[in-house]
């Protein structure tokens, strides 16, 4: 990287965008600036060229009106809408372990594999050994992970793994762990379409739960879980050795809490989005039950979708989750990670995406409010540097 270049993480949310420019400065991200704007299309579920260009016209805005100072761009797809799962193999060389993976691919993608694209890569905690008299030894996972993820056209990925088996005597060796990620053509297509349309150099494309690892993790190699609470859904993930090795997600999100909130009490949006977030400020565990019924309908959805996840972890893996992560818009939402501390016993916390981010201190106050809903983006920006 080039000294001082940034790089601007943009997170394209169900209901908003949110962008965060960072630089690398004594060999530590440092905030250059950041912004979003809400109530904008959905690229996800509307990918007509009339909401790309809606969402492109927002985000040359937001950019504008940020003083973004860089064209470098990374971004990401939603969790939600890529499939992902980590897959065993046994021995075999690294010509044939592309055929593999994409044959083990066909078991789990419900989508044809020609309307995918797809990428992968061996953990680093596998037991299998690698033969390469130029690596010398594994890749680091962190080095390698999704270097080449989710590129716009297949032919460049198949170049990639062209040079991935150059050597013939490459060979790994052992059991193999394999994390397999695919998310759908025309989504990746959509998103580089989008770009090029705001005059960005698109960097990086990679999925949200890297880039929340990214900020939020960090080098904590216990499992751990992270709830992400967006506009529209709840996505949750658990993390072991950096890697995602579960993740669900619920068509729940504060969008429905808000929307509730303006029909049943009759507030504003911005009434009811204030609302919730003193609401959730002031609350202890003993008044929890009271709730509004939106509100507590949604905490119910999403304490049972976590009870399901720890029980399928605990089926395959002996080592406890240490912690819980809350982030997202509605991270603060009634005081939930104390409720989910008091359900599950695992000591649970709103994270903090500044806390390997250098950024003026008179902003502590006011980002620190704003991080769970920029963690993504600051995830993303975090990418390149």
């Amino acid at each position: 990287m080039a000294k001082n270049q940034s790089y601007l993480g943009i997170d394209l949310g169900g209901s908003s965008i949110k962008v965060v420019e960072l630089k690398k400065e004594n060999n530590r991200p440092q905030l250059v600036t950041y912004g979003f704007v809400d109530q904008v299309r959905n690229i996800i579920k509307d990918d007509s060229k009339e909401a790309r260009k809606e969402v492109a016209s927002h985000l040359k805005e937001l950019i504008k009106e940020a003083k973004v100072s860089t064209e470098n761009a990374v971004a990401a797809l939603p969790s939600f809408s890529v499939f992902s799962s980590i897959i065993s193999l046994p021995a075999m060389s690294k010509k044939d372990l592309i055929s593999a993976v994409r044959w083990e691919a066909k078991k789990f993608v419900p989508i044809p594999l020609e309307e995918m694209i797809l990428d992968w890569e061996v953990l680093q905690d596998s037991t299998a050994e690698v033969n390469d008299d130029k690596d010398k030894g594994k890749k680091d996972k962190k080095d390698e992970k999704h270097e080449d993820i989710l590129q716009s056209q297949q032919e460049v990925k198949d170049e990639k793994e062209k040079k991935k088996v150059k050597g013939k005597d490459d060979q790994l060796k052992g059991n193999i762990k394999v994390l397999l990620t695919a998310a759908p053509k025309n989504l990746v297509n959509n998103y580089v379409e989008l770009f090029k349309d705001v005059g960005l150099r698109l960097v990086g494309l990679e999925t949200e739960s890297f880039a929340i690892e990214r900020s939020l993790v960090g080098n904590d190699h216990n499992p751990i879980m992270v709830i992400d609470i967006g506009s529209q859904a709840t996505s949750i993930i658990i993390y072991f050795d950096g890697v995602p090795i579960l993740n669900r997600s619920i068509d729940t999100g504060g969008q429905t809490i808000t929307k509730a909130l303006t029909e049943i009490m009759g507030l504003t949006e911005e009434q009811a989005e204030q609302f919730k977030r003193d609401m959730g400020l002031s609350m202890n565990e003993e008044t929890l039950e009271k709730l509004p019924r939106p509100i507590s309908l949604v905490i119910n959805s999403i304490v049972n979708e976590i009870r399901y996840i720890i029980n399928i972890y605990q089926s395959q893996n002996k080592k406890p989750i240490t912690k819980v992560i809350l982030t997202g818009g509605s991270a603060f939402l009634a005081n939930l990670t104390n409720h989910i501390q008091n359900i599950f016993n695992i000591n649970s916390f709103v994270g903090d995406p500044w806390a390997r981010v250098s950024h003026p201190v008179e902003l502590d106050s006011l980002l620190k409010e704003l991080g769970p809903r920029l963690s993504v983006a600051i995830g993303l920006a975090m990418r390149e540097i």
